[in-house]
């Protein structure tokens, strides 16, 4: 499907869409690009260490998270006192950057949704998992075989304001896949708690949301307008291109250009970035609007992860929330890659750390959760 800028401005309109931390002596430093104003000190808290990979993080409650690990754990983490423990270890396989990816939250229940990279008939494949409690046994996959590779899988599972499912997949190393509708690799996904696509989704019995992408890997949503954006990893070399990050508004039925086009490329049959790295690498992954007052400078903005960057990004947006307005970076280089980052049910931002992937330079401690901000 083709979405000029016209008819993309059509469909956004339409859719109307005190704890015991341990407290680091280094405060990170903002750095501002274009904003305006001195530097300002955050305090970040080391509340978990000691994981391996960890990958996503989702609530329970105010009280206690999940956090995934890549190899296939899935811990329970105390958000009071940092103390964490394995709940389950299901079966994946871990190559690359696959194995276990993204993890969702679903209430009543509660209910567990997984990203998962497995093998099937000798090829990795991923599949979306549902759990009926924290047991973790007897799972049911709602999607899936997706094309998977050791690289390009995607992996982010959130819980839409509209009750539905939204799931990111990698174009699984084979470029062509984003722009075919047969394939739910290079896509955003959109499926009801059950498994089956909505009534509404723009290709009618299809889970596809939007397509033409490379490797999103975060989905948020904007807090007045209910927007969602995507963060997408841009090329490494496929066709001698490199760098142009990006982070997209997501409407439905849009495509986003890959393999096609490549970051801001004013091609009018695709939707172009609302931001981008340009000739810089971000590798962009997990993000979330902080819509608590607490830290002032981040409150409103949307926060993505950066891994190659090893920075948190901050992106605040005009008045519709189409637009940004002020791009800022903090903690770049203070704790290395950085993997996950999600607004908690108490106000604080948690960031996961990803130094043990075999990209990063393991430090103390690593990988490690961090607490931005103050627990309500």
């Amino acid at each position: 499907m083709r979405l000029g800028r016209r008819a993309f401005i059509a469909a956004i309109a339409a859719g109307g869409l005190a704890a015991a931390y341990l407290v680091l002596s280094r405060s990170s430093t903002w750095e501002r690009n274009g904003g305006t104003g001195g530097p300002e000190k955050l305090e970040v808290n080391e509340l978990v260490t000691g994981l391996e990979i960890p990958w996503s993080i989702a609530f329970l409650s105010g009280d206690e998270a999940l956090v995934t690990e890549r190899p296939g754990r899935v811990r329970l983490v105390d958000l009071g006192t940092g103390r964490s423990e394995v709940l389950a270890t299901v079966q994946v396989s871990h190559v690359g950057e696959g194995g276990l990816l993204g993890c969702e939250v679903v209430k009543p229940g509660p209910r567990v949704v997984l990203y998962r990279t497995v093998t099937s008939g000798g090829s990795l494949v991923n599949v979306v998992t549902s759990y009926d409690d924290l047991t973790l046994k007897d799972g049911v996959d709602l999607l899936g075989p997706i094309e998977g590779s050791s690289v390009h899988d995607g992996g982010r599972v959130r819980l839409g304001p509209d009750g539905n499912l939204y799931v990111t997949t990698g174009d699984a190393r084979r470029p062509e896949l984003a722009q075919r509708l047969d394939s739910m690799a290079g896509k955003v996904l959109r499926i009801r708690p059950d498994g089956s696509p909505p009534g509404d989704n723009p290709f009618p019995g299809s889970p596809v949301y939007s397509l033409g992408h490379r490797n999103p890997q975060g989905l948020a949503w904007s807090p007045k307008h209910k927007r969602l954006f995507a963060t997408e990893h841009g090329p490494t070399g496929e066709f001698g291109a490199f760098a142009h990050d990006e982070l997209n508004l997501i409407v439905p039925g849009g495509n986003y250009g890959w393999p096609l086009a490549i970051g801001r490329a004013g091609d009018p049959r695709f939707i172009d970035p609302v931001l981008e790295s340009g000739s810089e690498t971000w590798a962009p992954s997990g993000c979330d609007f902080l819509t608590s007052p607490d830290p002032p400078e981040l409150s409103g903005c949307l926060l993505f992860a950066a891994l190659r960057g090893s920075a948190l990004h901050a992106v605040r947006f005009d008045g519709d929330e189409l637009s940004p307005v002020e791009h800022f970076t903090t903690l770049r280089g203070t704790y290395g890659r950085l993997r996950d980052v999600r607004q908690g049910p108490d106000g604080a931002i948690y960031v996961l750390t990803s130094n043990r992937d075999g990209r990063g330079t393991p430090r103390t401690g690593d990988d490690k959760v961090l607490v931005l901000g103050t627990r309500r």
